[in-house]
């Protein structure tokens, strides 16, 4: 899956569908345009610290918000169906809310390979 077709699949097809199955490629690249997008977002508020006087931008505070509100449920849909190809429950992302390891065990379990047969459907085209 290229990245055009993962945002494309993210955001239009499947924004909140937490049935099915994403494959690695669909997962990754979408995490690569939500850091991209932060990214951009920080520089182009200036960041959410003012570095001469420490105070916090209140622009830079709405903008991190809106990219998160636009982001969120499609973030949390696109890991489930990528739980779902590794044939994991979509539970298993509360595990992000142990604190330390729960991050790590997330981290691991979204770069292992798929499981071939999978209850929850055949597996997504790479196409």
């Amino acid at each position: 899956m290229t990245f055009a077709e993962s945002i494309n699949t993210c955001f239009k097809q499947k924004y909140a569908d937490f049935n099915g199955r994403a494959s690695r490629s669909e997962y990754w690249w979408f995490v690569l345009l939500y850091f991209i997008v932060l990214v951009a977002a920080s520089i182009l508020s200036g960041g959410v610290v003012d570095s001469s006087t420490g105070e916090i931008s209140m622009i830079g505070v709405i903008i991190f918000l809106l990219v998160i509100a636009v982001f969120l449920v499609p973030a949390i849909a696109v890991s489930v169906r990528r739980l779902h190809d590794i044939d994991k429950s979509g539970w298993w992302y509360l595990i992000n809310l142990v604190p330390y390891v729960g991050g790590l065990v997330f981290l691991v379990l979204m770069v292992l390979p798929p499981k071939e047969p999978n209850r929850f459907g055949d597996a997504p085209s790479l196409s």
